[in-house]
């Protein structure tokens, strides 16, 4: 009997988490010598088919750009592993002696790795990766866009633990997904954990499974060019952040706010630098690109070239157009350059100073990326500490690209493709999401210091511990002491007789 496509895709998720349990229960027992055998053969073999599954993720999506998805599924592989290498999940983890508790990790179990199309290896390796790391199973869900390239690279790491030692099934995934298996998937009873990387629609359903989940929110990253940014260097890396894979990472700039000091020579390096600065007749054509039912964001555009969105709004940009730029006053869900665009389009703002940026920055946040990533250019350091006291923000990048340097690539962040946004979100975790998120810590914890509990009925009850008390003792017999001594008078060399009748008196007042 031929089963028809929705309950093949059930079915065989369901054969994938039955195998990913069988695997995780032997797996779990692995040594630490073993586990960093088995991940340091995925990383090695990942990096090393880093162009070939590019190539292959561009071909299936039509989105991006090869040399950079080349770039993401390196630092996916080599970046993370080298994040996570020397990082202890098996057995002992720490001590800690003077408070007399010891740590000792333990895996969560099957993960479901949901995957999005906008970086569809490069996510898949580096949850691969984390996962195994901490002795976990991890079983995918791949867009359906996206799922022969999301399923090869998940096949390259697999094939290379197996061979280095791992279980067979400790990866898994679903060929052909459907929503059907994707939400059975979450919700299967052998599923522990839930990472979800993708559209709000899924983060949701993850988080209403009833299983833990890391989830992350959308981006709408703000880049604030202070009065005394180096102007130039800002504005190209700007650029290369923004037009990074077409601007498929979520952490890429989506407005650029410049001090008015600065605006005009702004504007100079953007068009000196590839960037298309589009009139009013033009910026009306491509919002409606942007956006045709306001407030909702065309898929059609996502990780696009400059000149293919331009060609789709009936505009004419030289050859040579990275980036579609217009200016804009206005935010709001309805205004379509402010919200994120997932594409090499930028708005750009102009304010008088740091603090009509910083409103600025959060009625932006506020439309979609709160929790997210924020980016300053700015040599005054007291304003770059001002803005992050300040903004609802789990990552303030100063000085560098923001779409390579929140994933860890230019910065000393974690290396990671899920970047959660704290609770100003609606995430668990603000963290960049690695290897020690994927285990429990289980703490053995050694009597160390007396509570001296009262009998019923006894009246007051002195709730200090016995080391408040007995430093309380200490002070009391101290103060004692003082007192008998200068009862004594002056002592020079004291006999037996004279130190016997010191102790006597101390103990006569106590």
């Amino acid at each position: 009997m031929q089963l028809d496509r929705d309950l093949q895709s059930v079915q065989t998720m369901r054969n994938a988490v039955r195998r990913a349990k069988q695997a995780q229960q032997e797996f779990k027992g692995y040594s630490q010598e073993q586990v960093d055998r088995i991940v340091k053969a995925m990383a090695d073999a990942a990096y090393e088919k880093a162009y070939d599954l590019a190539c292959l993720a561009v071909e299936e999506t039509g989105l991006g750009v090869i040399e950079h998805k080349v770039i993401k599924n390196q630092v996916g592989s080599k970046g993370v592993y080298e994040s996570i290498a020397g990082v202890k999940t098996v057995g002992v983890i720490r001590e800690v002696p003077e408070e007399k508790v010891v740590e000792i990790a333990a895996p969560f179990g099957v993960i479901a790795g949901i995957v999005p199309v906008t970086n569809p290896t490069s996510t898949a390796i580096f949850k691969s990766l984390i996962a195994l790391k901490a002795r976990n199973a991890i079983v995918f869900s791949p867009h359906p866009s996206a799922t022969r390239c999301t399923v090869e690279a998940a096949r390259v790491c697999y094939e290379a633990a197996v061979k280095a030692g791992a279980p067979e099934g400790i990866i898994g995934w679903i060929e052909e997904p459907t929503m059907g298996a994707t939400e059975g998937l979450m919700k299967h009873p052998d599923v522990h954990l839930i990472l979800a990387t993708g559209g709000s629609g899924l983060v949701r359903a993850a988080y209403s499974s009833g299983k833990p989940a890391y989830g992350v929110g959308p981006g709408n990253v703000p880049a604030y060019i202070e009065k005394t940014a180096k102007v130039a260097q800002a504005v190209q890396r700007i650029i290369d952040s923004k037009t990074f894979d077409n601007g498929t990472i979520c952490a890429s700039e989506q407005s650029v706010i410049v001090d008015r000091n600065v605006r005009e020579q702004t504007l100079r390096a953007f068009k000196n630098n590839g960037a298309y600065v589009l009139n009013e007749e033009e910026k009306k054509k491509v919002e409606h690109v942007i956006s045709p039912m306001r407030g909702k964001l065309n898929p059609a555009i996502v990780g696009k070239s400059a000149s293919v969105i331009a060609e789709m709004a009936g505009i004419r940009v030289p050859q040579e157009t990275m980036l579609l730029l217009a200016e804009e006053t206005q935010v709001g869900k309805e205004i379509p350059f402010s919200i994120e665009k997932l594409s090499p389009i930028l708005a750009l703002y102009t304010v008088n100073g740091w603090q009509e940026a910083s409103d600025l920055c959060e009625r932006l946040l506020a439309l979609g990326g709160r929790g997210h990533t924020l980016v300053l250019h700015t040599e005054d350091d007291e304003v770059a500490r001002t803005f992050a006291l300040r903004l609802p923000v789990s990552r303030i990048l100063v000085n560098t690209p923001s779409s390579i340097g929140a994933v860890g690539a230019t910065t000393g962040l974690t290396a990671s493709m899920t970047l959660g946004c704290g609770t100003f979100g609606g995430n668990i975790t603000g963290d960049n999401i690695t290897a020690h998120h994927l285990m429990s810590i289980k703490r053995l914890a050694y009597h160390a210091k007396d509570v001296t509990v009262p009998k019923p009925g006894n009246g007051t009850v002195d709730v200090r511990t016995a080391s408040a008390k007995e430093k309380s003792e200490t002070g009391q017999i101290k103060e004692v002491v003082a007192q008998v001594l200068a009862q004594v008078g002056p002592v020079g060399r004291m006999d037996k007789q004279t130190v016997a009748a010191i102790v006597d008196k101390v103990l006569a007042q106590l």
